[in-house]
């Protein structure tokens, strides 16, 4: 929020320069961002009186000036300017001078004529635009000659930048930082005069009604103001509102506007001719119907906007902008004034979802006092009749039905003093409470607050020592060595096995990633989802910040596919990736939050293929010591190859998928490669893991090693072969390698040769052959009964 130094000073009295108090503002918790100075650089301007204008002898438009700068010598100036005259005061530029914009004066000649400086209008002085000034600034008669420029006009203004965090609305405003200020520095604010009398006899609850037919509106109030002459705004208001970075209109639009600023409520005004029914209505807008805003733009009514309508018809967008129906135009003679209060969050959403965020609105988000209204509804008259804007009527509409009532605090001030580290006495306590509107007694060490209705941060006596510490002064407050001991919990198993998972993959050669769960509704289609499959079904954001952010991702899939088709464009050959997130289910009980699940997923393109994504997959089940993990061939993804697709299994439960992308899906993402990906669930692995090892000493028996070699139908896949050797070799097999399969002459048509190397051995005693062979037997029985295999 910007506050001009020259506002403040309005209402309270400031023996400091700007940027001092932006830094005791700062330590006191009113953050100022950035203290801004204008005017600063001007220097060497003088007032000056033209006693004598010339003809320039060579140039016809040039006139030679003679000018008493308070000096015994006058000084010489060749000016072009031509709306001065003899006995005109002007600002002067003397040799050496700066102006705004950093621009230097010098002494020369012009066409022959020596000019010892430059006459100044307020361009020059860095107070107007050129397209608004057209000559030099006439200063009044009676200024004294010679006097630096800045004693006889006010040319350097600053402004303090501050940071307004969400539970301070109360400033949000001058006042409210003006009372910031004087708590600060120790001395008083005054508010801005409120008192005015009505000069027209009509009452406003004659001519007009209100119904507040939404709690979301919680007050609202409205007077009339008769005889309205539009015109300018006086300059001084014009400057204040130029410094708070407000465009001045007209005289209504920037009274109202000044107030919003001053007492940090904002008002609206609307033309009483288009106020036809005479009767305002706050209610909730149609969804989907239209309405033409101040800004001349149709806009679409989201669900739940609250509006102010003419009977049925909308006029205003409550809290956000007024309609270009019922605007103040420059013939208005009768206006209704409009000040509310209304739902904070009501107004956060309507704005976002029409994308219009305005002054107002960004005031209305935040928790405003409803008590303010009649306060900024009194400037705003008074300032409409000081200007002669037009007379105030008799009476006043005003709807509050819950008032909000102020709530009381009792605070130990022993207790604030132990919480503090602090020596601080309670009537100093009770001086500091007071100087920021708390209504604060002590009573033995016990502190009395009486808590005002615009400070809606304070409820417990953590806040009031805040308030106390901060008035005080942090940097007073001695520091001290903590003396409370930590204890670092253990990890648990499942941050145990994302640390170990991590390690496994970055060890296979992978790099981590990390993507939103925010993802577009689009994603779907690109990975080629089915209409009616579930993973379409996600959780909707409220508030989002676009489309391509409004759901919660129900597969990585998209994401890691961004991340490859990223890397691609990028030019990166060989990317090896995975990221370890979570996906979002809807839970089929509403009331209830979405189940979380943590996922891993692995992409990867150039210099690889299945296999080599496969085996990423085995290192990471078997490290992580997952029993009895198998692989089953997949055929029915429709994000995947729907000939080089697994899915990774534990006893009946398929806990991934991984495989190669489908050719349409890289097409998707603009890669030219394949891709390969892999999406795993970490939950269910991690609650499988077992990865603490355990030694095992070398065997002190020897193995027995025999080849098999069989004949197997070309679709059968080896995880079966490798499924029914593990189970008919009991506890005698240790091992199985495959070590070939071959496809072509001698091998009859449909079949492929399969050769295992297998291992026999018992931990305590050497195996006889007899044994082997039974075992081996039993091997070979098994792949011809189940498979239909044949010995080679």
């Amino acid at each position: 929020m910007k506050v001009p130094y020259t506002w403040l000073k309005d209402y309270v009295d400031i023996n400091i320069g700007p940027q001092e108090l932006g830094d005791k503002l700062t330590v006191s918790g009113s953050k100022v961002e950035e203290v801004i100075i204008s005017g600063g650089d001007i220097t060497k301007v003088v007032t000056g009186k033209i006693e004598k204008i010339e003809p320039h002898p060579e140039a016809e438009r040039l006139k030679i000036c003679s000018v008493n700068i308070g000096k015994e010598e006058n000084i010489q100036i060749v000016t072009a300017a031509d709306n001065m005259k003899e006995n005109d005061i002007v600002p002067t530029a003397l040799h050496g001078s700066t102006l705004a914009g950093g621009l230097k004066i010098k002494k020369g000649k012009l066409r022959g004529s020596k000019s010892e400086g430059m006459f100044c209008s307020e361009v020059e002085l860095g107070l107007a635009d050129e397209k608004d000034i057209d000559g030099l600034m006439i200063l009044p008669a009676d200024t004294p000659l010679g006097v630096d420029i800045k004693e006889v006009v006010e040319i350097e203004s600053a402004v303090l930048d501050f940071e307004i965090t969400s539970n301070r609305p109360d400033c949000l405003s001058i006042i409210g930082m003006a009372r910031e200020t004087a708590a600060t520095i120790g001395t008083e604010y005054r508010m801005p005069e409120l008192n005015y009398e009505s000069k027209c006899s009509d009452n406003i609850e004659e001519v007009l009604k209100v119904e507040v037919k939404d709690e979301l509106c919680k007050r609202y109030m409205a007077r009339g103001i008769k005889n309205v002459k539009i015109q300018p705004s006086p300059k001084w208001m014009q400057d204040r509102l130029l410094d708070a970075g407000i465009r001045p209109i007209n005289n209504i639009v920037d009274i109202t506007n000044f107030v919003m600023v001053e007492m940090g409520q904002p008002m609206h005004a609307f033309d009483a001719r288009e106020i036809s029914s005479n009767t305002i209505v706050v209610e909730k807008g149609n969804s989907g119907e239209k309405f033409t805003t101040l800004d001349e733009i149709e806009r679409t009514l989201p669900e739940g906007a609250l509006c102010i309508k003419d009977g049925d018809r909308i006029v205003a967008l409550a809290g956000i902008m007024g309609g270009l129906n019922s605007e103040v135009k420059e013939d208005t003679a009768e206006i209704y004034l409009e000040c509310a209060s209304f739902e904070p969050v009501n107004i956060r959403e309507t704005s976002s979802k029409i994308a219009l965020r305005t002054d107002a609105s960004t005031k209305f988000e935040k928790e405003l006092d409803p008590n303010n209204v009649e306060t900024a509804m009194n400037r705003a008259c008074y300032l409409i009749q000081e200007l002669g804007a037009g007379d105030v009527m008799e009476g006043t509409i005003d709807v509050y039905n819950n008032v909000k009532e102020s709530h009381s605090l009792e605070v130990d001030s022993v207790w604030v003093n132990n919480f503090l580290g602090t020596e601080i006495p309670g009537e100093d306590m009770v001086k500091y409470l007071n100087s920021l509107d708390m209504e604060t007694t002590l009573e033995g060490d016990t502190l009395k607050i009486k808590v005002p209705t615009f400070r809606c941060d304070m409820f417990i006596k953590e806040d009031v020592a805040e308030e106390i510490a901060r008035i005080y002064g942090y940097n007073k407050v001695d520091a001290t060595i903590d003396t409370t001991t930590t204890l670092r919990e253990p990890m648990n198993k499942r941050m145990l096995n994302e640390r170990f998972i991590t390690d496994v993959l970055i060890n296979c050669g992978l790099s981590q990633s990390i993507s939103y769960s925010f993802i577009s509704p689009k994603v779907f289609d690109k990975i080629l989802v089915a209409e009616d499959s579930e993973l379409r079904n996600a959780v909707k954001i409220k508030n989002p910040l676009g489309e391509d952010y409004s759901i919660m991702r129900t597969t990585m899939i998209p994401s890691i596919m961004e991340s490859l088709g990223r890397n691609y464009a990028r030019g990166n050959e060989v990317v090896r990736l995975f990221e370890t997130g979570k996906i979002y289910i809807p839970n089929v009980d509403l009331n209830k939050i979405p189940e979380e699940r943590n996922i891993i997923t692995i992409g990867m393109y150039g210099e690889c293929d299945f296999f080599t994504l496969k085996g990423v997959v085995e290192t990471l089940v078997e490290r992580l010591g997952v029993a009895k993990a198998k692989y089953e061939r997949v055929t029915d993804n429709p994000s995947f190859h729907p000939g080089k697709t697994a899915a990774l299994k534990v006893r009946k439960d398929v806990i991934g998928v991984f495989g190669e992308i489908h050719p349409d899906i890289i097409e998707n993402y603009d890669i030219d490669k394949n891709c390969y990906v892999a999406e795993l669930n970490m939950d269910i692995l991690c609650e499988l893991s077992n990865i603490n090892k355990k030694y095992s000493a070398l065997p002190k028996y020897p193995a027995v090693t025999r080849d098999i070699a069989v004949l197997i139908d070309r679709e059968i896949l080896v995880g079966e072969i490798e499924e029914s050797i593990k189970k008919a070799g009991g506890n005698l097999l240790e091992s199985y390698k495959l070590f070939d399969v071959y496809e072509g002459e001698q091998i009859p048509e449909g079949k492929k040769s399969v050769a295992y190397a297998l291992t026999y051995r018992l931990a305590d005693r050497t195996l006889t052959d007899k044994e082997v062979n039974k075992v081996h037997d039993k091997i070979q029985r098994s792949l011809e009964h189940k498979l239909g295999a044949q010995l080679r």
